[in-house]
C-alpha cells in the first residue's frame, strides 16, 4: 500500500507558485505577441512578484524566526524554502531583465524610447530642467541623515535615491541623503507623448538644487518592500473598522523584506542603508534595467500606441439577455448562465440598478468582496438604501490591498441607510452572491446571481468567471438562510441546495471525488480552479487516478500535485492556462454526478474550504450544463495557451502537432461569441439556440 503522505507527492506551493509567475514572464518573452501586450506581461510579473515578497516571504521569514520546522505536505523547512526562491529568483531576473532589454529595444523600432537624462538633446534637457522646477521640486523630499536627522521610516514600495555628498566649502566633509519619490509623481516623465525618462535620471542632475551647498559624489536609486500581511486580533476589537484602519497604517511601517536597487549601486552605499534597514543580503536584488516592473503599465497604456496590444474585445450581450424586457420576466421564464469577459457584466449591473429603482423591490442582498474604485453597483445599492428598500451589505474590510477602497464603500453605504455587516469573527467572507427580493401578485419573488468572480465590471472584463441567475426557489430560499446566517448568530451554516464553507464545500467535493473513484476507468473529473494545496483534496484525487479515473485538472496558479508518478497520477493531467485574460473560474465536472456541473467561489486550498465562507453551486439547468462541459473541453484541448505540468514540477508549453489544428480557447470564444451576437440580430431566439450548439461543438 502506497503511502500518500510521502511528501515527495507533493510540489512545495511557493515554488510552484513561482513557476506560475514564470509562466507569466514566459508571456513576455513569446514573440508572437504584439510588443505592448509582451510588457504588460511583464508588468504583471513585477505586480506578483511585489505580493508574494509582500506576503509569502514575509509569513516564511515569521515561521522562521518563530522557529517553526514543518510548514507544508511537501515537509520542506521555511529556511529551506527561503533559500531556494532566493535562488530561484537571482536566476530568473537575469532572464527577466534580458526580456525587457529586448522588449525596448524593438519598441524603439516602433517609436518609442526610454532614455536616461543624458541621452536626450539639449533641447529635451531644457524642456525636463523646466518639467522638474515646476512639477517636481515643489513635491520632492529631501532627507539629510546624520546625528540630528534619523534615517526616515520608508513605507512600503517606497521609491527614491540614496545620494552621497560632499560639502562644496570643505572637501574633508561628506555626508549621506535620501531623495524620497512620492507616488503622486508618475513613474517616468514623459517626452512628445514617445519618450520616457525614468524619473530617477532626472531627479539625479538636480541633486544639488536639492541639498544647496553640497556637491553629488555617487547616488543609487532603492525601491524597499515590507510585510504587508496585517494581523487583525478580532477577539480584542470593540471596532472593527477602527483596528482595520490602524492595521493599514501599520502595514506601511512593516518588517522591510526586500531591497532593490540599481546595478551601479557600490557597496558603501548598499552598506550605508543596510545599517538602518537591516535587509538579508540575498534579498537585495541588482537591477541593470529600472526599479519597480509594475511601472510598466504606464508605457502600456499609451493611446498613441494601442496598435502595439492585442485588439480589443468587447464583451456581448446575447439573447435571452439582450432584450428590453424586464430582467426579472427573463429570469422566470429560465436560468441564466454566462462565461465572462466573452459574455458581457451588464446584465449583473442591471439586476441591481433595476432592482434599485423598482417600486416593487423590497430588498436587495449582496457580498462585496472586490468591487472597485467608481462600482456602479455600490452606486445602486446607496440608491436602493436612500429611497428606503432594505438593504444589507456584506462588506469583507479583510480583502487583501482592497481593504481601503471597502472602507470607503461601507462607510458610504452605511451613511446611506444600508444595513452594512464588515464580516464574519474569524473567517473571510469571499462567497460571490446577489438576492433580490420584489412583490408580485401580492406575494414576495426572489432573484439571485451567484459567481466566481467579484461584483467589478473593471476586472469582468480582463477576468473569465462564471455568472448563474436564477429565480428558482431552492436556490432564493438558501440564498436567504445565507444571508441570515451573515447578519445574525447560528450554530447551524448548513444549506439545502447551496454548499457552504467552512463545513459543507470540502465533504461535498471529497465525496463526489469518491463517487467517481467508486466507477473507476467510467469515471471522469475535470476541474479548473486557482490554486490547488488541500492535501485532503490532492490525496483523494490520487486514489481516484489508482482506480482509473481519467482526471484533467485546469489549474492557473499554485499546483502542490504532482503529476505522472507511477501507480499514482498517471491518469491525472494538470494544465495552466495563461493568455489576454486571468482564468478564474472555480468550476467542476464529475460525469457520474447528478447534477455534473458545479461552480463555486472557493478554489481546492485549506484557507478557502475551511477558513472561509464560500459557496458552491450545482447548475442544474441542461442549456447551462452543456455550455460548461464544453467550455472544459475546450481548454483541455488548448494547445497555444497552455502549459502542462512535469513530474518535477515545472512547466511545459504545449503544442500543437503537425497534423493538429491550433486550439487557442480564448481567440475562439471571442469568435464563438461574435458569431452567436451577429445571428441574433438576423435570427430568432430558437435558431440562434441551435446556432449556438452548432458552433460550440464545432469550435
Amino acid at each position: 500500500m502506497l503511502n500518500l503522505k510521502n511528501p515527495d507527492l507533493y510540489n512545495n506551493r511557493e515554488l510552484s507558485w513561482l513557476q506560475f509567475n514564470t509562466r507569466v514572464l514566459k508571456q513576455a518573452q513569446d514573440k508572437s505577441l504584439p510588443l505592448l501586450e509582451r510588457l504588460k506581461f511583464l508588468a504583471i510579473y513585477g505586480t506578483n512578484l511585489d505580493e508574494f515578497y509582500m506576503i509569502r516571504i514575509a509569513g516564511l521569514k515569521k515561521l522562521f524566526a518563530a522557529g517553526v520546522i514543518v510548514s507544508g505536505a511537501d515537509r520542506l523547512t521555511p529556511l529551506q524554502q527561503l533559500r531556494e526562491i532566493r535562488k530561484y529568483l537571482h536566476q530568473e531576473q537575469q532572464v527577466l531583465e534580458h526580456c525587457l532589454v529586448g522588449i525596448l529595444k524593438k519598441l524603439e523600432g516602433e517609436g518609442i524610447s526610454v532614455k536616461s537624462y543624458d541621452d536626450v538633446n539639449q533641447r529635451e534637457k531644457h524642456t525636463l530642467d523646466r518639467y522638474f522646477r515646476e512639477n517636481i521640486y515643489p513635491v520632492i523630499i529631501p532627507i539629510a541623515i546624520d546625528a540630528t536627522h534619523p534615517f526616515p521610516n520608508l513605507n512600503n514600495l517606497s521609491f527614491g535615491l540614496i545620494v552621497k555628498l560632499k560639502d562644496i566649502d570643505d572637501n574633508s566633509i561628506e555626508r549621506f541623503g535620501i531623495v524620497r519619490v512620492p507616488r503622486v509623481l508618475s513613474r517616468f516623465v514623459e517626452l512628445n507623448h514617445d519618450t520616457y525618462i525614468p524619473i530617477e535620471s532626472l531627479v539625479a542632475q538636480h541633486i544639488e538644487d536639492l541639498f544647496p551647498g553640497y556637491a553629488l559624489l555617487k547616488y543609487a536609486s532603492f525601491r524597499v518592500t515590507r510585510n504587508a500581511d496585517m494581523e487583525i486580533e478580532e477577539e480584542e476589537a470593540d471596532d472593527f473598522m477602527e483596528i482595520l484602519e490602524e492595521g493599514l497604517k501599520l502595514r506601511r511601517k512593516g518588517e522591510m523584506v526586500r531591497l532593490e536597487v540599481g546595478s551601479d549601486t557600490d557597496e558603501e552605499i548598499i552598506n550605508f542603508f543596510n545599517r538602518h534597514a537591516n535587509v538579508y543580503k540575498n534579498d537585495i536584488y541588482k537591477f541593470h534595467t529600472f526599479l519597480n516592473l509594475s511601472s510598466l503599465w504606464q508605457i502600456v497604456g499609451n493611446i498613441s500606441f494601442a496598435h502595439l496590444l492585442l485588439p480589443p474585445f468587447k464583451p456581448k450581450n446575447i439573447p435571452p439577455m439582450d432584450s428590453a424586457e424586464n430582467i426579472f420576466l427573463t429570469l422566470e421564464k429560465q436560468d441564466i448562465t454566462m462565461y465572462h469577459p466573452y459574455h458581457s457584466f451588464e446584465p449583473i449591473i442591471r439586476l441591481i440598478q433595476t432592482a434599485s429603482k423598482d417600486p416593487d423591490v423590497v430588498s436587495i442582498k449582496m457580498t462585496l468582496y472586490r468591487s472597485g474604485t467608481n462600482s456602479p453597483i455600490v452606486q445602486a445599492l446607496i440608491y436602493a438604501a436612500e429611497s428606503g428598500k432594505q438593504v444589507t451589505v456584506m462588506v469583507e474590510l479583510k480583502a487583501r490591498f482592497d481593504e481601503e477602497t471597502n472602507l470607503v464603500w461601507a462607510k458610504a453605504l452605511e451613511k446611506a441607510g444600508a444595513h452594512v455587516i464588515y464580516g464574519i469573527r474569524g473567517f473571510k467572507v469571499h462567497a460571490k452572491a446577489a438576492l433580490v427580493t420584489r412583490r408580485k401578485n401580492g406575494k414576495l419573488k426572489q432573484y439571485a446571481h451567484l459567481g466566481t468572480g467579484n461584483y467589478n465590471p473593471s476586472t469582468a472584463k480582463i477576468y473569465t468567471d462564471i455568472s448563474y441567475m436564477t429565480s428558482k426557489d431552492e436556490i432564493t430560499n438558501d440564498l436567504t438562510r445565507f444571508f441570515h446566517f451573515l447578519t445574525g448568530f447560528s450554530k447551524k451554516g448548513k444549506l439545502d441546495e447551496l454548499y457552504m464553507s467552512p463545513t459543507q464545500i470540502k465533504p461535498k467535493i471529497l465525496s463526489l471525488i469518491h463517487n467517481e473513484t467508486r466507477k473507476g476507468v467510467d469515471g471522469q473529473i475535470i476541474a479548473k480552479v486557482n490554486s490547488l494545496v488541500d492535501e485532503d483534496v490532492i490525496r483523494a484525487l490520487y486514489k481516484a487516478s489508482q482506480a482509473g479515473v481519467m482526471v484533467d485538472l485546469i489549474v492557473r496558479g499554485i499546483c502542490c500535485l504532482k503529476t505522472g508518478i507511477e501507480g499514482i497520477s498517471e491518469n491525472i493531467r494538470v494544465i495552466s492556462i495563461l493568455g489576454r485574460y486571468l482564468e478564474h473560474p472555480r468550476v467542476f465536472y464529475f460525469k457520474n454526478d447528478a447534477a455534473k456541473i458545479y461552480i463555486s467561489s472557493a478554489d481546492w486550498m485549506p484557507r478557502n474550504l475551511v477558513r472561509r465562507i464560500e459557496l458552491l453551486t450545482a447548475i442544474k439547468d441542461k442549456e447551462s450544463q452543456n455550455q460548461i462541459i464544453q467550455i472544459l473541453k475546450l481548454q483541455c484541448s488548448d494547445n497555444v495557451l497552455a502549459h502542462e505540468l512535469q513530474s518535477d514540477g515545472s512547466y511545459i508549453k504545449v503544442k500543437a502537432k503537425e497534423d493538429e489544428k491550433s486550439i487557442n480557447n480564448h481567440k475562439l470564444l471571442e469568435e464563438y461569441v461574435n458569431k452567436i451576437y451577429k445571428a441574433s440580430k438576423k435570427e430568432t431566439q430558437r435558431s440562434v439556440s441551435q446556432i449556438t450548439s452548432k458552433l460550440f461543438m464545432e469550435s
